[in-house]
């Protein structure tokens, strides 16, 4: 194994404190003591930098049913990768002369956390027994994974405003339409209607008033710098560049597609029993709630065209759906 001489490893020490000196100077800090308060520090140690302790304190089941922790853990999991998605758009908000490479770069990173999202729900096919769910899951009413606020910030931080109000609504808006008129109108909000009365759940309910101030404030952050904007700003050569458009339509189809639809899937499993269909513990109508050919919702409708649009969704029901029912027919 090669070895550092002594020489070498002094010559790299004195070029680290010429590099502090001068770091901390221009910050008119004394460099001695901040190597003195190096000098008392404590080493990093792993539990303690990712606060293991705590992180596994932040389970706590309402009930007895054992799933419930993998029920748990599992959404817990899902709101980290959020976080994550939430940190590259919030950059690419802030970077006021992205390039085509940053963008993409950015998109790539987006798009696989998204990926792994997707292809980790089958560990709710795994990990969840089904006699248990639906016990344990009426001690969890109202809440609902509906009220996932990372989620609807995404949204927002994906696309214009108006690309998110409800298919029947957009027609009503138009330039000078203010924020708040379009957020009244969003598309979930109808998804959030109970299914026998028509009014709001007690579940949109409890999300807008904890909420509706947030994300309002992130819509207009947003406003001019989320990823269909930015997208805008960058050259007509990087607009053209297939690598770019075709990142943005794979997020498309994550966000509005594959993950709606995998929750559609397990729905379809888990609330549908003994040919008896079980509602959504925040009242909410998944069955036209979550079917992208309901809502037709696209983050760069302007980047489809008309045969891309009339199918969306339309593969993936192929794939998840009629292939699996001609399957079983053939057994």
């Amino acid at each position: 194994m090669h070895s550092h001489s002594k020489e070498d490893t002094a010559e790299k020490i004195h070029t680290l404190l010429e590099q502090l000196t001068h770091h901390f100077e221009e910050d008119g800090q004394d460099t001695a003591t901040h190597l003195e308060g190096l000098l008392h520090s404590n080493y990093v140690k792993y539990w303690e930098y990712i606060r293991l302790d705590t992180l596994l304190t932040l389970q706590n089941p309402k009930t007895a049913f054992p799933d419930e922790m993998i029920f748990i853990v599992y959404h817990q999991i899902t709101e980290l990768y959020f976080k994550m998605v939430l940190h590259e758009l919030n950059q690419l908000k802030e970077e006021v002369s992205a390039t085509g490479d940053y963008f993409l770069k950015r998109m790539e990173r987006v798009n696989w956390y998204f990926g792994q999202l997707i292809s980790s729900f089958d560990l709710i096919s795994v990990g969840l027994d089904q006699h248990q769910f639906l016990k344990f899951r009426a001690a969890l009413t109202p809440a609902s994974g509906f009220q996932s606020v990372q989620y609807r910030m995404v949204e927002i931080a994906s696309t214009d405003l108006i690309n998110l109000v409800h298919r029947d609504q957009r027609d009503h808006f138009d330039d000078y339409s203010t924020i708040e008129e379009m957020f009244e109108q969003l598309y979930w909000k109808k998804g959030a209607q109970d299914v026998q009365t028509g009014k709001k759940t007690l579940t949109l309910r409890q999300f807008e008033k904890e909420y509706t101030d947030t994300l309002i404030r992130l819509a207009y952050e947003y406003k001019s710098r989320n990823i269909w904007s930015v997208f805008k700003r960058l050259s007509f050569e990087e607009q053209s560049d297939e690598r770019i458009r075709q990142s943005m339509k794979q997020l498309d189809q994550h966000v509005n597609i594959n993950w709606p639809l995998m929750h559609y899937k397990y729905a379809l499993g888990y609330l549908i029993k003994n040919k008896s269909i079980y509602g959504a513990t925040g009242g909410t109508n998944w069955r036209e709630y979550l079917p992208p050919r309901f809502q037709k919702l696209m983050f760069f409708p302007d980047l489809y065209s008309t045969e891309e649009i009339d199918l969306w969704g339309k593969n993936w029901v192929e794939k998840e759906v009629l292939s699996k029912i001609q399957a079983s027919k053939q057994v």
